[in-house]
């Protein structure tokens, strides 16, 4: 008979942004609104960046995003919630945007 680990802490989860930004103004209306949404699903922005060099191969997207959260249920309840989904079209006129969870 094989015993059952016990259950551990929920692995955290990462949101991976990659960017295109076509209207800049728009963008950062977008962007300043961002952070309030991840409050209640105890997201943090860990990496906000633009691309400075390009290592191997070619990519489209000039910035990036990197959003820590507690599991991936946080991940889909952030993306799900009003708050968010409330700013999704204001962030379709600002830029291309691929978001992609990762659970660790």
């Amino acid at each position: 008979m094989s015993a059952t680990p016990p259950a551990g802490p929920a692995a955290a989860a990462y949101v991976i942004g990659h960017i295109i930004i076509k209207d800049p103004d728009t963008w950062v209306a977008y962007r300043n609104q961002v952070p309030a949404t991840l409050v209640p699903w105890q997201g943090e922005i860990l990496v906000r960046g633009r691309r400075a060099v390009e290592l191997a191969g070619h990519s489209p997207f000039t910035d990036t995003v990197v959003i820590r959260f507690p599991d991936t249920a946080a991940v889909e309840g952030w993306y799900r919630s009003p708050a968010y989904q409330a700013l999704i079209p204001l962030r379709e006129r600002a830029a291309e945007v691929v978001l992609v969870g990762y659970a660790m």
